[in-house]
């Protein structure tokens, strides 16, 4: 094995520890719970929205999450091993065909929705075993 990619891991396993990163794709909404530092005061900011985008690049993976917020698009990119995430946490899965979601940019209301992904019970008894 590689010792860049030793070191990476090494690395991620070090910046994880503690947390669990769920399994999220892009269409999904989640909720990510930010580190914010003001002056001496520490507080975790929630921030809640669908991912459109997500880069895997080991120590370098990131994801950007859009959100509508007083009407106006806000769209944040966040690195996946950063010790500012406190917590990742699934809301609902969506049901895309694409892997970045871009287009979601250009649309605004009903026209910016995404299906539910709905699990079948016999999937759902298959991961189980």
């Amino acid at each position: 094995m590689n010792i860049i990619h030793t070191l990476e891991q090494e690395e991620i396993a070090r910046l994880s520890a503690g947390k669990t990163i769920p399994e999220f794709r892009a269409g999904d909404t989640v909720n990510v719970l930010v580190n914010v530092i003001e002056g001496s005061r520490k507080r975790t900011q929630a921030y809640e929205g669908v991912v459109i985008a997500k880069r895997n690049r080991g120590l370098n993976s990131s994801f950007i999450v859009r959100k509508i917020s007083s009407g106006e698009g806000v769209e944040r990119t966040f690195q996946l091993y950063s010790p500012t995430i406190a917590s990742i946490e699934v809301k609902r899965r969506g049901d895309v065909r694409r892997a970045k979601l871009y287009y979601l940019r250009e649309r605004s209301g009903k026209a910016a929705r995404i299906r539910e992904l709905l699990v079948r019970k016999e999937n759902v008894q298959a991961a189980a075993e």
